[in-house]
């Protein structure tokens, strides 16, 4: 970590401001599998913190969460539970992808960035954020910038004044091969000025 630091802080003197403001940033870790997808599917459009009460619920609620259990759990009880329809339908779409072993979420940590990229895409409800974070969080990743982030875009226009998303995207190619570890030290910005913890 501390070389992808050093090597970012001589690239782009914002991530020397933010050290040096608010400290190291956390490096999120999540174990690899189906319960972090789940987890990841219910965080799209919400806070982190409303997502994992919902998943706190689910997981009370059915003592494990694995495919063949809440594939046959009803929308009733989805939506008892706090999951909207649409996302539902999502988890629903990984757990039969699993065990109809479309998807081998155990072979993931042998594919490239692009090749996980290629299978999760194909799953209804799984988009490109919700893999960048999988692959920064669970695959440790080292290079990607997840800019369908609302933090990530916001820290950015904040801090470099870039608005458009190909100029974010062409700015951070000199960041590249760390630009996981730029997007921690954005997020750590975004959360630090804000007096927000949140626990990955």
């Amino acid at each position: 970590m501390q070389e992808a630091i050093d090597y970012l802080i001589e690239k782009d003197t914002v991530f020397k401001a933010i050290i040096e403001q608010y400290g190291m940033p956390v490096i999120p870790k999540r174990p690899q599998g189906f319960e972090t997808l789940v987890l990841l599917i219910l965080e799209q459009q919400v806070s982190i913190d409303s997502a994992k009460a919902t998943f706190l619920k689910i997981k009370a609620s059915q003592k494990t969460v694995t495919p063949e259990i809440l594939l046959y759990l009803s929308d009733a009880e989805f939506r008892n539970l706090g999951v909207s329809r649409q996302k539902t339908s999502y988890i629903k779409a990984l757990a039969t992808a699993i065990l109809n072993k479309d998807l081998d979420l155990e072979s993931l940590p042998t594919k490239t960035a692009q090749q996980v990229r290629e299978e999760l895409i194909k799953i209804k409800g799984i988009g490109n954020w919700t893999i960048d974070i999988y692959l920064m969080f669970c695959l440790q990743a080292p290079d990607l910038l997840p800019l369908g982030d609302i933090a990530v875009i916001n820290t950015i226009k904040e801090l470099l004044d870039i608005h458009d998303k190909g100029a974010m995207e062409a700015h951070a190619i000199k960041w590249s091969p760390y630009r996981s570890f730029a997007t921690y030290i954005l997020w750590h910005h975004y959360l630090k000025k804000r007096n927000r913890t949140v626990v990955y």
